[in-house]
């Protein structure tokens, strides 16, 4: 029986491709990063190949494996044409991990180890466990636009909570929970006395009622200024 109805199958397909049924050309949509080449391979048709024979399930996994490639669907433009639209990730930031960097997206999946000089203004996030948890910091970040702005690294601790590599050296450790609440009390504090402007190290806001900071050397060096005195 199934032998029977695969015979009819290919009699119809070879039917179609006999009244121009082929496909002749294909149509891409979305690519921003991944190359054409890239794409044609994993589609992996011929020009004149049957289009009602053509596997599209093989062809989305192939594709979607492509490491730029989120999501893909492809449909027949009948009678002669495929048209692939394509979703690509989204870089985020760069995972530095044994001394090597990687390109993520915001769910923490590796899109490129290679290339990266373009992505260097993105934020770098560092430990074991940073990729998994990497849209949740991206998320709270986003609360705070401003501080957000300035910052240049994230380090995994603990695998609980994050510090903060802000502009100027400025190391901010936020708390394992209310992390939200913490950097909204920083933002008040920034607005409220300027901190961030002032020659410190550390930020600590691990405890909730407090914001802990740390002088930098040089300022504890620095002799305090005598009125009238110019500097």
């Amino acid at each position: 029986m199934e032998a029977a109805l695969n015979a009819t199958k290919w009699k119809a397909i070879k039917v179609s491709s006999d009244l121009g049924f082929t496909v002749q050309d294909v149509l891409v949509s979305g690519r921003l990063e991944t190359s054409r080449d890239d794409l044609l391979e994993a589609l992996a048709i011929t020009r004149g190949t049957p289009i009602l024979a053509y596997d599209f399930s093989a062809a989305k996994e192939r594709v979607e494996a492509l490491p730029w490639v989120l999501q893909a669907r492809i449909e027949r433009l009948l009678p002669d044409t495929l048209a692939l639209h394509i979703i690509e990730r989204r870089p985020m930031a760069l995972w530095q991990s044994n001394g090597e960097f990687a390109l993520i997206d915001d769910t923490g999946e590796v899109i490129t180890r290679k290339a990266l000089g373009r992505f260097a203004n993105l934020i770098h996030v560092v430990g074991e466990d940073a990729p998994d948890n990497v849209g949740g910091l991206l998320e709270l970040l986003e609360t705070q636009p401003e501080l957000k702005a300035l910052v240049k690294a994230a380090v995994r601790v603990g695998g609980r909570r994050w510090d903060l590599s802000l502009n100027g050296d400025i190391n901010v450790r936020l708390p394992a929970e209310d992390a939200p609440k913490a950097l909204a009390r920083l933002a008040e504090f920034e607005e409220a006395s300027g901190v961030l402007a002032r020659d410190i190290r550390v930020l600590d806001l691990r405890l909730p009622d407090r914001v802990i900071v740390r002088r930098s050397p040089n300022a504890l060096r620095r002799p305090e200024r005598k009125p009238g005195q110019e500097t």
